[in-house]
């Protein structure tokens, strides 16, 4: 296999796998992907203003009104203005929401575990172990 055959072939598979991960978050049914996306990014970065949550979802600042408000009638965001400029809003998750977030991470690591037992052989989840830490290396390039 060829250097952009291997590319692009992993390219898919982790596609593939992100897509099977976002399957199985007990709350994809009542929140889209860009308001589950919004809420990790919080959960990383506490403390966002609005304007920085729609350049990083891609997003207009417009839609990104409609997912912090969605998002704070359910009670997973708060907003605390700044304490040097009163205009600045920052987001961050409420207690509610942090728990949210444990719980989808909880939801994928289930599924990912079960899954890795159920089809891979010892050998298998040996050599997936193996590949990690060049994962990481190619992630790691780009930050």
């Amino acid at each position: 296999m060829d250097i952009l055959e291997l590319s692009s072939t992993l390219q898919r598979t982790i596609t593939t796998l992100h897509k099977e991960l976002r399957k199985h978050i007990s709350l994809v049914s009542v929140y889209s992907m860009t308001e589950l996306e919004t809420i990790a990014h919080l959960s990383r970065n506490p403390d966002l203003m609005p304007s920085q949550l729609a350049t990083l979802t891609r997003v207009k600042t417009q839609s990104m009104s409609q997912i912090l408000h969605k998002l704070e009638n359910d009670q997973l965001i708060q907003r605390k203005p700044c304490s040097n400029d009163k205009r600045k809003i920052y987001i961050s998750l409420t207690p509610y929401g942090t728990r949210m977030v444990e719980k989808m991470k909880k939801d994928k690591n289930e599924w990912l575990q079960s899954t890795i037992e159920a089809v891979l052989n010892e050998e298998e989840i040996l050599r997936l172990e193996q590949a990690l830490p060049l994962l990481h290396k190619l992630i790691d390039q780009n930050n």
